[in-house]
């Protein structure tokens, strides 16, 4: 049996015997709009949850566009030409209308980059393009604070702006439940210091922080929390398939529409399997998630609960750009010389965590249940020492040795990665 694997842009061919019990984990079949231009026509005129766009500031003032970084597949290509034009046609200045990549933490989208990120040569002509930077104070807005004690500081582009509207791809997340609307907000255009308190290990070791989870979960609660304080906002909500085409788009209030995306996606992107394995092969879902080690982690975790205790987990992943941020590489070397328990006996201690090192405590809860392998052709000697797994040079070498290990044939593969999240039930 061949499978074929996310991985880069071109993906990996995975062969594994006919004789084996494979069990290929994906989503169900999804619907796929004919027309997605259509569609955004339509949404823009059936809003969910809250006015028109042409109730919005009566034409006039400023518009802030709010789109992900290039770590996310949003098809803005076929959304922003659509909604610039409806902008422009309600009488906007071109001038008055600004994009701003939501960037979080991440490094700037630029040159060709963010051409790709954009989407369209004639939107990058049209309007002012431009990234956010965490770490610039005078760019950010203090809002206050949450109920939790999170110091709320925001993009003053957005939070001033008289029309503010979020373009964002509505998919499972490991920590937030779902991506997508109020997670532009918070953690994209917020300050290093709001991002390093979202993310305090003592909100995300609470067991509500996790795939697919919106009610009950913390962090998503207070994400929405942060995003109400900026005052209304709009957003469009896409759903993708798996060749990313179009399957769901609407538009309308930040929460209410993106509550309605999640409805969708949901009966699609998790996938009830019988039973627990003891070797599973997952990716990092391709290019661009699987630029960095970074982002591999969501792979990893998304596939967390088909692993049985004391298995074996596989996960494909580029890292064509290696293993992420200075700032994740030192948190990696922490976790390396340290070992598991110190690393969370000292992050558990602080308020705010140091940049980055949440993903390595996200990390920690799949090296908990299972051992994790790594196949990667990109990543040099010192970052695979970083990467505190088992690097291997032969995915189906390896994943033979756990068969046999194991005596068990029964393998589960997750081509996709972190977009299907598989539950056992």
């Amino acid at each position: 049996m061949q499978i074929m694997m996310r991985y880069g842009k071109s993906g990996l061919p995975l062969d594994l015997p006919d004789e084996w019990d494979v069990t290929v984990i994906r989503k169900r079949p999804m619907p796929v709009l004919p027309d997605p231009f259509k569609a955004l026509k339509e949404a823009l005129a059936g809003p969910v949850g809250t006015r028109l766009l042409s109730g919005f500031s009566g034409g006039r003032g400023r518009v802030c566009i709010l789109i992900c970084d290039i770590t996310r597949p949003v098809p803005n290509g076929l959304i922003l030409p659509g909604l610039i034009r409806k902008l422009l046609d309600l009488g906007f200045d071109p001038a008055s209308i600004g994009i701003l990549v939501a960037t979080g933490l991440h490094r700037p989208n630029e040159g060709e980059e963010l051409r790709e990120v954009v989407g369209s040569d004639r939107v990058m002509k049209t309007v002012r393009v431009e990234n956010h930077f965490a770490r610039n104070d005078e760019d950010h807005v203090l809002l206050g604070e949450t109920r939790r004690g999170t110091p709320v500081k925001l993009d003053r582009r957005f939070v001033e702006a008289d029309v503010r509207i979020v373009v964002g791809l509505v998919e499972p997340h490991f920590m937030a439940g779902y991506s997508g609307g109020r997670k532009v907000i918070a953690p994209g255009i917020a300050h290093s210091d709001t991002i390093r308190s979202i993310h305090g290990a003592r909100l995300l070791e609470d067991q509500g922080v996790g795939n697919c989870i919106i009610e009950g979960n913390p962090l998503h609660q207070e994400l929405t929390e942060i995003a109400a304080m900026v005052g209304e906002c709009c957003a469009v909500n896409v759903v993708i398939d798996e060749r990313r085409r179009i399957s769901f788009l609407n538009f309308g209030d930040l929460e209410k529409s993106h509550l309605e995306a999640v409805a969708f996606v949901r009966p699609f992107a998790e996938v009830i399997v019988p039973h627990r394995f003891k070797t599973v092969i997952t990716s990092a879902a391709g290019y661009p998630l699987d630029k960095n080690y970074y982002q591999t982690v969501k792979g990893m975790v998304a596939a967390l609960d088909v692993l049985e205790p004391g298995g074996n987990l596989f996960v494909v992943s580029e890292c064509s750009e290696g293993i992420g941020s200075p700032e994740y590489g030192a948190c990696q070397k922490r976790l390396v010389e340290r070992g598991p328990d110190e690393f969370m006996r000292e992050i558990l201690l602080k308020r705010q965590a140091d940049i980055d090192e949440w993903e390595t405590e996200m990390l920690l809860k799949v090296v908990r249940v299972g051992k994790i392998y790594l196949y990667s052709g990109s990543l040099c000697a010192h970052d695979r020492g970083l990467t505190g797994v088992q690097n291997i040079e032969s995915l189906e070498d390896s994943v033979r040795e756990s068969i046999a290990q194991t005596g068990d044939s029964r393998v589960a593969v997750i081509p996709e990665g972190p977009y299907v999240i598989p539950r056992c039930g």
